[in-house]
């Protein structure tokens, strides 16, 4: 069974960059363009990882977070924050909600991969 992902993010290029970065290696991703419409899409799948962004309309990063923490069925889940607010009050409160991991953007592919792996307990698959 595949491993499956959820990327939320208000930018549409971050979303296809890492939906592109995890397809290649296996995962399967699902998408939301902010915490409102993440926690649309929870009830529909049992999702392996998320990676959030902070900053978004309607419902942040931060709110998305402590929502899914609050929330028993969702409260284990790994949350990986990918965001371009990288100051340190942004990376310990994100980290003090309960995301287990900062990345800050821009962002590689193997980068991207690495911290997937790190939490989902797969082997790098290595290409080449």
């Amino acid at each position: 069974m595949d491993k499956v992902v959820l990327v939320v993010d208000d930018s549409t290029t971050v979303r296809k960059f890492v939906a592109a970065s995890l397809n290649m290696k296996g995962f399967r991703v699902v998408t939301a363009a902010d915490g409102v419409e993440a926690l649309e899409r929870m009830p529909a799948e049992k999702f392996d990882l998320i990676i959030t962004d902070l900053n978004m309309p309607d419902m942040d990063g931060f709110e998305f977070i402590r929502t899914l923490r609050e929330t028993p069925e969702y409260r284990d889940i790994p949350i990986i924050v990918l965001s371009s607010m990288t100051d340190l009050k942004n990376k310990d409160y994100a980290l003090e909600l309960g995301a287990l991991a900062f990345l800050e953007k821009p962002l590689s592919t193997e980068a991207i991969q690495r911290e997937v792996f790190r939490f989902v307990n797969k082997t790098i698959q290595h290409t080449g």
